[in-house]
């Protein structure tokens, strides 16, 4: 069994974004020499998302709107977590709808998607230094 473990850095400039990791993830699996097998990615802080999706600008867009209404920043004062002190509530809420993680299989050496799928790292407290943990098993 083969297993390669890595970390994909970020630092998006605003407090929402969205990243396309496609390519990185591709890269790891080929470095990791796994022909058959899985490989996980997950966001590593609770204020971002990793999920799978079509790369067009038009959705991605849409995403951000969408989750600003579903879970507003502002008023701040809406939310119970926001009196700890920090802002970011409604970068929890929205984590928890686009999700923590993904599993894509891995079929003669490269993900396994069905058609237009590409994984992204989703931020929404940005301005900071955070990372995504991609591990890869199998033979």
């Amino acid at each position: 069994m083969k297993s390669l473990t890595e970390h994909l850095w970020f630092e998006v400039p605003d407090r929402r974004g969205f990243v396309n990791i496609t390519d990185k993830v591709e890269a790891l699996v080929k470095t990791s020499g796994v022909k058959e097998g899985i490989c996980l990615v997950n966001a590593m802080h609770i204020t971002a998302a990793v999920f799978i999706n079509d790369a067009e600008d038009g959705l991605l867009h849409d995403f951000d709107v969408w989750l600003e209404k579903l879970a507003p920043h502002e008023p701040t004062s809406q939310y119970r977590h926001n009196l700890t002190g920090e802002d970011n509530a409604d970068a929890h809420l929205k984590r928890q709808i686009m999700g923590r993680e993904v599993v894509v299989a891995i079929t003669k050496g490269k993900l396994d998607f069905g058609p237009w799928e590409q994984i992204f790292y989703g931020e929404f407290d940005g301005n900071r230094r955070k990372r995504a943990l991609v591990k890869i098993i199998g033979e």
